[in-house]
């Protein structure tokens, strides 16, 4: 499904990650795999250091604490803001709505829409298409987007093939109406729930109930213990999936926009892993220079988050002097895939901060 929108920009991105700091060979003896093996894995996934929350850290914890920084340095009021979206796999609970959670912390006015959305890899994306059609609205002017995960509290520390690539983050971004109107924005989605288990955290809803039997571990074949309260992911149904599928979405969406490759100057990325990244920017022809790679090596693999944090990290203060046509995309969990072209400069902020 294609989207096209006009009169909307992003006005601001503030990432958040956990000071907290963990180095890959800190957890290198988790997992059965020699320490050989291990330091080759780390080399061709690209491993090195990953942000983890302190125990007991909430997603509302991280976004309440970035929505304060916006408030204490001027950047966002209280009383502008009309929509609360907030993107998660790991809500604060199965009910009340994380995002009431957050409105109800800050003291925002009742007059506000909040709203929480399950969503992944592609959540940013996801979020920023439901913001783009709520400011179609004539009385909402202004749309904060939250994303956030703390998937490490969800992921089994003697599976290599998760843990070493996770990590806790959230993001605040603004979006806003644009009377420039010369910014014209291209998106696409698509979705295929035959795939729904290439991720997934098996226990713990009404499917599958949390019990002592769930929390039991075993040992799967590649030597990983992980009991069903635990994320699973199969790497190679995803590696197969994004090669599959990404190429021809990111085709279709320079096509329907008139755009070539050359005219992007970014393709800013969900980051599941490095090793994913080269492959997927190799076959669809893209230097590593257009297509960062470096995210999950230093902050881990936050789901919808990485893309955010791409932003701040990898350009940051370029975003607030200068405007680029930037290509985003995001793939996994769901299955679900989408991307979106649009010019982004002359943000108010482009930051990251520790929690």
């Amino acid at each position: 499904m294609n989207f096209k929108f006009d009169n909307k920009k992003i006005t601001g991105i503030l990432s958040i990650v956990p000071k907290n700091t963990v180095k890959f060979e800190e957890e290198i003896d988790n997992y059965n795999f020699s320490r050989k093996q291990s330091m080759k894995l780390k080399k061709i996934m690209g491993y090195d250091e990953h942000r983890i929350a302190e125990k007991g850290t909430c997603v509302s914890d991280l976004c309440v604490f970035g929505l304060k920084h916006l408030f204490n340095e001027g950047l966002l009021r209280k009383d502008e803001i009309d929509v609360l979206i907030l993107v998660t796999t790991t809500p604060d609970y199965f009910m009340p709505p994380t995002s009431n959670i957050i409105q109800g912390e800050l003291g925002l006015g009742q007059d506000i829409i909040c709203l929480d959305i399950n969503q992944g890899c592609a959540g940013f994306l996801i979020g920023l298409f439901q913001a783009f059609s709520f400011l179609d609205q004539e009385e909402i002017n202004k749309v904060v987007l939250l994303n956030a995960d703390v998937i490490s509290r969800k992921v089994s520390k003697k599976d290599r093939n998760s843990y070493p690539l996770i990590g806790d983050a959230a993001a605040v971004t603004i979006i806003e109406k644009d009377n420039s109107k010369d910014n014209k924005i291209i998106g696409n989605v698509k979705m295929d729930g035959t795939g729904y288990d290439a991720i997934i955290m098996p226990a713990g809803g009404l499917k599958i109930p949390y019990s002592n039997e769930t929390s039991k571990e075993k040992v799967d074949s590649d030597g990983n213990a992980r009991s069903l309260n635990d994320m699973k992911m199969d790497g190679k149904a995803i590696f197969d999936f994004v090669q599959k599928e990404v190429p021809p979405m990111i085709d279709d969406l320079l096509k329907e926009a008139g755009a070539t490759k050359e005219k992007v100057d970014y393709f800013m990325f969900h980051q599941p892993n490095k090793f994913i990244l080269e492959r997927l920017a190799d076959k669809i022809e893209i230097s590593y220079d257009k297509m960062p790679n470096n995210i999950v090596g230093k902050f881990g693999n936050s789901n919808g988050v990485t893309i955010p944090i791409d932003l701040t990290y990898n350009l940051g203060d370029k975003l607030i002097n200068n405007s680029y046509n930037i290509c985003l995309a995001g793939f996994g969990v769901g299955l679900a895939w989408s991307s979106i072209l649009l010019k982004m400069g002359g943000l108010s902020f482009c930051k990251m901060i520790e929690y």
